[in-house]
């Protein structure tokens, strides 16, 4: 069996994948002619954001799966992998820790005004305090949770530390779960009326493009703060912007754009009331070890033994008519 590694992963990854014996090796050109000749004969592709679209898919005539090191999968062509009945796996327990406790920085940083704080200080300005704008605690304050899986639930787990109203909306998820976890279910619109604090948690697709937009910064409070660690593109862009810019909103976190990276003319910089990171909410070591040696993992149990997969790990297991 050939497996290719698309993109840096850890080495405890690696380590997994030479215990198999099977042939490992490393692409670093993802020049998308290159990896149609690369990808020609693998069996499995581990693979970190590289895109890989139905073009380049069509000439791995052995391919059977892909393993996902992280949890979003918009940069696979999955239509073309139900059609195919090629396998497509996420490390689905592996980053909602490491994204909750980002969430959770973003909502503090921007909250208590750290980055002005600090810059105060650092310009001798230490007696000058008062100067400084309002700034808030998050205990008693309502947090909207748009998306309520596995980082959604750690999302409200910490931030029920926090003696904060935690409000839930997911359609797809029971009241009841929701509620054994402390939360409020809510609709769309009232949670965001409601909302002191929104984080999303959802995933990117026809149904969820542009799910936050000019209408719903309209109907925020003026002192809410939104944090994206989800996907670029569930916000829109322009309107965060906008809403920004207008003062309908405290602050934002944004870890991911609609376009990566993004041009540096983005009017995004150019804000003060904005926290800004590289698509990095699930890169702590920690998580980097755990999304590698999972996605490993799944590689080898779906070629060589499928009774140890967990069946919430693969997208696309109905179309595959599997039975775990």
């Amino acid at each position: 069996m050939k497996i290719a590694i698309l993109g840096n992963v850890h080495k405890d990854g690696w380590d997994v994948l030479k215990e198999s014996k099977f042939e490992c090796f490393e692409i670093t050109n993802f020049d998308e002619n290159s990896l149609k000749i690369q990808l020609a004969d693998v069996d499995a592709i581990l693979l970190r954001t590289s895109n890989l679209n139905a073009n380049i898919l069509s000439n791995c005539k052995k391919l059977k799966i892909i393993a996902r090191h992280g949890v979003g999968y918009d940069n696979v062509d999955l239509s073309y992998l139900n059609k195919n009945k090629i396998a497509l796996g996420i490390t689905g327990t592996s980053n909602a820790v490491s994204v909750a406790e980002h969430v959770l920085t973003s909502f503090l940083y921007l909250t208590k005004n750290i980055h002005l704080s600090d810059k105060l200080t650092r310009e001798g300005n230490f007696k000058n305090k008062s100067s400084l704008p309002n700034f808030f605690e998050l205990y008693q304050k309502n947090v909207l949770i748009l998306g309520f899986g596995r980082i959604g639930k750690e999302v409200a787990k910490r931030c029920k530390g926090f003696d904060a109203n935690v409000y839930v909306y997911d359609p797809f998820v029971e009241n009841k779960d929701i509620e054994n976890h402390g939360c409020f279910a809510i609709n769309k619109e009232e949670g965001i009326r409601l909302a002191d604090y929104i984080t999303v948690h959802l995933p990117l697709n026809a149904e969820t493009k542009n799910f936050i937009s000019s209408k719903e910064f309209s109907s925020m409070k003026k002192t809410a703060i939104i944090v994206n660690s989800a996907r670029g593109g569930i916000i829109n862009e322009q309107d965060l912007i906008e809403a920004l810019e207008k003062k309908h909103l405290l602050a934002a976190g944004v870890d991911v754009f609609e376009k990566e990276p993004p041009d540096q003319n983005n009017r995004l910089f150019k804000l003060p009331n904005v926290l800004l990171t590289p698509h990095n909410a699930a890169l702590t070591l920690e998580c980097r070890k755990r999304m590698a040696t999972e996605a490993a993992l799944l590689i080898i149990y779906y070629l060589t033994d499928k009774t140890k997969l967990y069946s919430s790990n693969l997208i696309n297991i109905k179309e595959l008519d599997l039975q775990i």
